[in-house]
């Protein structure tokens, strides 16, 4: 399977024209959405709370979360985002996919728009 990326704009939920917008790799293996932690800062989100996650080799790290609001492809979505290290690569994680109905075609390396969102 290839790499699918996509654009996003990063909000701040209490004042949405405080944003940052990246180019995020989208990984379905991922749960929630990561961000390099000093862009967060730099748009007044700050961290919550702390969530232990599982890294691709197995570890487990506990990071700091907080609440974002996600924009992409037209659809707009509240999510757990977690803060990167600084120099982290942007992960789009596939509940902010799945929450505005859009999945990932890994033949064509895109993100394609369901018919509907699925509810069950």
């Amino acid at each position: 399977m290839g790499i699918t990326q996509v654009t996003v704009a990063v909000c701040n939920p209490g004042d949405p024209e405080r944003r940052w917008e990246g180019l995020f790799l989208v990984d379905t293996g991922a749960i929630d959405c990561l961000v390099p932690g000093n862009r967060l800062l730099e748009i007044g989100i700050e961290p919550q709370g702390k969530r232990t996650y599982e890294l691709a080799d197995g570890t487990e790290v506990a990071m700091d979360i907080a609440g974002a609001r996600f924009e992409f492809m037209g659809e707009y979505v509240w999510t757990t985002v977690i803060f990167g290290k600084n120099e982290a690569e942007p992960i789009l994680g596939v509940t902010a996919l799945e929450s505005v109905g859009i999945e990932v075609d890994p033949q064509n390396q895109r993100l394609k728009r369901l018919p509907a969102v699925r509810l069950k």
